[in-house]
């Protein structure tokens, strides 16, 4: 399924052929554009940037690298190839074909799904768009620009569906996605974690892995839908999805090299001097992010989370490798709650518990990196394990929403939280300190001192390539 560039909006949905949908779209267009200049990355207009672009959605050919202006990146609709025969894989509706329109009886269940996900695109692109001022390297520089130009291809994935299968509704949504800013105290971003700041490069390769992979487990959840136009536009952007996540754990990995080197050739904990960031302080960093994210799968025991089973429009992570009825007739699963100061299980309808089934995938994907990064740690001989605090701490959602907890899971008062939090979570000074370190470095191959290179370039291209080039 290649992509028609001769398009004013490439697509590989036979836009062409839906004249009122195409004018639409195109109305849509440029108040996107005016976003992306008004909120998009700053100061990046006139820069040539080694960006990747699809030209088709098959496994083996979906991406075309060149330098491009992002002003005039080609944002698209595309869709992954449909499955011949698909039929809906759980709950009431398991075993009929799929949709190719939306049921009547559930079009607001729908929309509320395709809004809350899209809402968190040019969400991610808001609070990035500083970071660019203070790169570290230019290969960094060209990854922060390519994660930035596919989430605007995301809210495009969004608006799509909105505009084709929900008619005025689905319009106003489209242009309420680009009236809401991350952070704006008025008219915030739905979700919590997409109003906070990114304006620090470990904060932005936190938010790649954390942030990111909830979009994953999100976006695997929803191809799973029986609405058809859904499950195929969130399976092509799980391939997108990957690289920011990728991104991420890099961006990591390299500062724990670089710390851990410092440390090895200093004979010091404390990096403060040798322009180095130190472990506990990404331990902190690492404790915020995973904790806010937590709350992003929202209620341990969700009413809404069953209907959207139940009618087939949200799945669970890789439905069909689950073996049960995918029915969850009678099913039950084990959720925390907090009971006389402790923290207990208990035993819930599994049609219920789709949240939690989901936040304890994503923990456990999200251990499988703090591994690797614990590797690195052990390599260089130096006493630190990084942890993923407990869930119970630091969250502002569901059952722990109303107690304090340490990173262990250990419920403490009001009193204890005050006097250790900082222990736990990044300070005013960790911040501060993390901040001095953010001068830009924009010659090709080199790299800010608290940052080790990565193993190899992009798309076979040398560490000193022009990934970015200025005018």
């Amino acid at each position: 399924m290649n992509i028609d560039y001769n398009e004013t909006i490439p697509n590989n949905v036979d836009l062409a052929d839906d004249r009122r949908l195409l004018r639409a779209l195109e109305r849509w267009q440029p108040a996107y554009l005016k976003w992306w200049e008004e909120l998009g990355p700053v100061e990046s207009g006139n820069l040539d940037i080694y960006l990747r672009t699809a030209i088709s959605v098959e496994r083996d050919g979906w991406a075309n690298y060149g330098h491009v202006r992002m002003p005039e990146y080609r944002w698209g609709i595309f869709l992954a190839p449909p499955e011949a025969n698909r039929e809906i894989g759980f709950g009431m509706h398991k075993g009929e074909p799929v949709w190719q329109s939306v049921p009547g009886e559930y079009r607001s269940e729908l929309r509320r799904l395709i809004v809350t996900q899209g809402d968190t695109e040019p969400a991610s692109v808001e609070q990035q768009r500083h970071l660019g001022k203070t790169c570290p390297s230019l290969y960094d520089l060209r990854n922060l620009f390519q994660v930035n130009v596919e989430e605007g291809r995301h809210l495009w994935a969004m608006v799509y569906l909105l505009h084709a299968h929900f008619g005025r509704d689905g319009r106003e949504e489209a242009d309420l996605m680009l009236l809401r800013h991350a952070g704006d105290p008025d008219r915030p971003r739905i979700l919590e974690a997409f109003n906070e700041k990114t304006d620090d490069w470990l904060s932005f390769f936190m938010f790649t892995y954390f942030q990111d992979r909830d979009g994953k487990f999100q976006l695997a959840s929803l191809a799973e839908s029986g609405f058809d136009p859904l499950s195929r536009t969130c399976r092509f952007m799980l391939t997108e999805e990957a690289h920011h996540m990728f991104v991420g754990e890099t961006g990591i990995s390299r500062i724990i090299e670089r710390s851990c080197a410092l440390m090895r050739e200093h004979d010091t904990d404390d990096l403060s001097s040798v322009g180095g960031i130190g472990l506990p302080i990404m331990q902190r960093f690492m404790n915020f992010h995973f904790s806010i994210c937590l709350d992003l799968f929202g209620q341990e025991k969700s009413t809404n989370a069953a209907n959207y089973f139940t009618m087939g429009l949200k799945g669970r992570f890789q439905e069909s490798r689950i073996d049960d009825d995918h029915k969850l007739d009678g099913a039950l699963y084990s959720v925390p709650a907090v009971e006389n100061g402790r923290i207990v299980s208990h035993e819930i309808a599994a049609i219920t518990a789709s949240n939690e089934r989901l936040r304890e995938d994503f923990t456990l994907d999200s251990q499988r990196g703090v591994n690797r990064f614990n590797k690195i740690v052990a390599e260089h001989r130096i006493d630190f394990e990084f942890t993923l605090p407990h869930a119970a701490f630091n969250r502002g959602i569901g059952a722990f929403a109303a107690i304090n907890a340490s990173p262990a899971g250990e419920i403490i008062d009001d009193a204890q939280w005050n006097r250790r939090h900082g222990e736990w979570l990044p300070t005013d000074a960790d911040k501060e300190y993390v901040n001095s370190l953010m001068t830009p470095v924009i010659e090709p191959g080199r790299m800010a001192s608290w940052i080790a290179p990565p193993r190899r370039g992009i798309h076979g291209q040398p560490l000193d390539y022009d990934y970015v080039r200025f005018h």
